[in-house]
């Protein structure tokens, strides 16, 4: 006679044995990561200041979320007065795949009013796939920027995590909730 236990502990064991491997594919391998002095010259290049400007920024994330698996470097504009909208463009990097163009737009409500331009250079964690980003990453955003300032906040949905760092030229006071769609062709429908 077969002993239940056994027979459940033995299938159990195949189980667990089976699913390693996928879960080992999950895993963060520091090969496909950019580490803070990659991040860091990267993004004083695309700001175009002085490292330690942009280190302090980086430093931050860092030490909230570890290296990112990517990143996004480009364009946008935004706007509100109570609503308000933001539309940007750029490009997604990954290690040891080209970079690919990307959108990105999304609507704002809250006490926030003006307008600004400005360069974003985003650390995106637990990519994993392309196709992850491609969803909507609601977020809630503080902005004082009157002529020139720079700024950080984090967006996730589905596993994703967004750092987005800002520094812009504009008018713009407030605070607002929103949401960002990324999309892999511009759309100029908001929602």
């Amino acid at each position: 006679m077969i002993d239940r236990r056994k027979l459940l502990g033995s299938a159990a064991s195949l189980v667990v044995a089976s699913t390693v491997p996928a879960f080992a594919a999950d895993e963060i391998d520091h090969d496909d990561t950019f580490s803070e002095n990659e991040i860091t010259s990267a993004a004083s290049d695309f700001f175009g200041v002085a490292t330690e400007a942009v280190a302090k920024a980086v430093e931050r994330v860092f030490s909230d979320l570890g290296e990112p698996d990517a990143y996004i470097k480009g364009d946008e504009g935004s706007g509100a007065v109570v609503v308000g909208l933001r539309y940007g463009s750029g490009w997604l990097v990954r290690k040891g795949f080209d970079a690919e163009k990307v959108y990105w737009r999304g609507p704002s409500v809250g006490f926030d009013v003006g307008g600004n331009a400005s360069k974003c250079f985003t650390l995106v964690y637990n990519l994993r796939r392309e196709e992850r980003l491609f969803q909507r990453f609601p977020g809630v955003e503080g902005s004082y920027y009157f002529i020139a300032g720079i700024g950080v906040n984090y967006m996730r949905s589905g596993g994703v995590t967004l750092a987005p760092m800002r520094t812009g030229v504009g008018l713009r006071a407030g605070v607002n909730a929103h949401y960002q769609v990324y999309t892999h062709e511009r759309d100029w429908f908001p929602l």
